[in-house]
This record gives C-alpha cells, sequence and structure tokens, in this order.
C-alpha cells in the first residue's frame, strides 16, 4: 500500500484521535440503483413521481458513461479492474505523459507486464484528471448539463446528494459545525462497482474534494473485507478509530468480523440513518460507545 499515506496515522500524536470514515459509495452517498427501479420514490406512497426518478437515474447513466469512455479510457480497460489506481503501480517507470499517445501503445491482451505498464499509465492520467477536477475536463456545454442534473436530483431527493457531501466535509474538519481539536479524519469509499466507473461517480457527484482518488477501492473482484483489510493496514495505529457506512449487508458483515462500528443507511423516509439527517455527532457517539467497551474488555 502506499506508504506515504499510511505515515499520517504514525505521526498522529498521542493525544490526538484519527477517524477514519469507510463509505460505502451506491444508496449510500449516492442514489442511482433506487432511482432507476423505482424503489425510492415507492418508499413515499405516491409522494415522489416515479417517473421522473427513472429519467433522473437513466440521466445519470449515460453520463457516467460518456465520462468513462470519453476520458477514463473505459472501453479498453473496462475487462482489466483493479481494486485501486495505485494496484500496479510498481509497473509504471514514470515515464512523462504529457506527449504520450495512448491510441498508439497497442494497449491489450495479454495481460503481461507490458501491458501492465500501459495499464498504469492510464491510471496515472486518470488520477491526474480526478485531481484536477471535472471543470477542467469537461467542455462548458456538459459542465452545465452535469450542474443542471446534480441540482435537479439534489432537489429530487430532498437534499441527499448536498447533505452528504457536507458530512463528509464535516468529517474531514472542511465544517466548522463540530469541533476537530485533536482529531484528524481520512474518508475512504469502497464500491462494489468497477473501479473506473466508481471514479468517474466520484467527480460527477462532488465527492473528489472529499476522497482523495487514492482512498477509492473497488471490491468487485476482492470483497469488502479485504478492502477494509486494506484500509486498516494502511492506516491502523493506537489512536486510528475505524467507522463503517454503508447500506448492505456486505460492509456490515465485514465490519463485524473487523469489530467496527457500522451505520446502517435507508432511503425511506422515517428509517433513522439517512439522508438529510444523519450527522457526525451521531457517527461519533456510535464509534465512541464502541471503541469504549472494546477499551474496557481489553
Amino acid at each position: 500500500m502506499d506508504e506515504v499515506v499510511s505515515a499520517s496515522a504514525v505521526d498522529a500524536t498521542r493525544d490526538e484521535i484519527m477517524n477514519v470514515y469507510i463509505w460505502d459509495m451506491d444508496e449510500t452517498l449516492i442514489l442511482l440503483k433506487s432511482l432507476l427501479d423505482g424503489s425510492y420514490a415507492g418508499a413515499f406512497d405516491g409522494l415522489k413521481d416515479n417517473d421522473k426518478s427513472i429519467e433522473i437515474g437513466k440521466r445519470w447513466e449515460n453520463l457516467i458513461l460518456e465520462l468513462c469512455d470519453e476520458h477514463f479510457f473505459y472501453e479498453e480497460i473496462e475487462n482489466y479492474n483493479e481494486p485501486f489506481l495505485s494496484a500496479i503501480k510498481e509497473y509504471d517507470d514514470g515515464k512523462d505523459l504529457t506527449a504520450y499517445d495512448f491510441e498508439a501503445d497497442c494497449f491489450s491482451s495479454p495481460y503481461d507486464d507490458m501491458n501492465k505498464r500501459k495499464l498504469a499509465y492510464r491510471h496515472r492520467a486518470i488520477g491526474e484528471k480526478y485531481t484536477k477536477g471535472l471543470e477542467k475536463i469537461l467542455d462548458h456545454h456538459m459542465v452545465k448539463v452535469w450542474n443542471d442534473l446534480y441540482s435537479a436530483t439534489d432537489k429530487y431527493t430532498d437534499g441527499w446528494l448536498s447533505s452528504a457531501h457536507k458530512l463528509l466535509e464535516e468529517a474531514t474538519g472542511k465544517s466548522t459545525s463540530e469541533p476537530t481539536a485533536k482529531r484528524s479524519s481520512i474518508n475512504c469509499i469502497v464500491t462494489s462497482g468497477s473501479l473506473i466507473p466508481s471514479l468517474a461517480k466520484c467527480l460527477l457527484y462532488r465527492l473528489d474534494d472529499v476522497v482523495a482518488f487514492e482512498n477509492v477501492y473497488s471490491s468487485w473482484e476482492v470483497g469488502k473485507l479485504q478492502c477494509f483489510k486494506w484500509i486498516k493496514e494502511r492506516y491502523n495505529g493506537p489512536n486510528v478509530r475505524f467507522c463503517a457506512i454503508g447500506d448492505g449487508h456486505e460492509e456490515c458483515s465485514a465490519a463485524q468480523i473487523m469489530k467496527w462500528p457500522f451505520v446502517k443507511i435507508e432511503f425511506r423516509p422515517d428509517a433513522p440513518h439517512r439522508f438529510p439527517g444523519l450527522n457526525l455527532s451521531t457517527i461519533h457517539r456510535l464509534m465512541d460507545a464502541v471503541y469504549d467497551s472494546s477499551s474496557k474488555d481489553g
């Protein structure tokens, strides 16, 4: 794993707590599947327009695929999923890619060392684009299409997207709604989707300023438990606490195995943990209860 990032846990002082939040993406930080299949609208007993839900979901699907295909080499690398963007960094020789012709490098099967280097180049280029942000990638028309879709989705879902983003801002100390003295925090995303579309979603759903691309994991092939173990290896230390937040059984089970607190997200309007509604104080109370109990037992 990335030695530079993992050093942040080592640097924490004895008085400082590092909180590592491990978020699921779909149906947690964003809504997509439930918009497409009508289950989100169905949870509101006719108060939400089901046709509008499906229309919004399809527009997101198209935008995600367009970004992947036009800017993230997805047609070429779709069958070469990796669990995180630096997984094959060892094959990257650091070549200057400024004038590199990706269309002419003949990336293809077999998946040998030469093609792994070409894939590593693409991963590095994707990471650089992620860091720049969509407004440096898309033209003015597409930026407007994207912004309009985000606003329409946020309005339809009563602020789900913006409230989730605000909570991740608070988690990393970018918002002052809760004191962050003696705490440093990291947001990670572990999603069951494949890596490249998941990075595209992070950008399109405006999560790139609160989740670094190095902290986005795809459990597509390896499973969420393995991703959780990798994250613990990266950030483990005497004052590091972990919390998983998601809507699915797999992340719940993985959190139980890791003995981490878990917050279950549901989109039904009367759910105890959803957006808007979930706040950092609630998450911290659960973390305090679990870790205080563990320290007493230990």
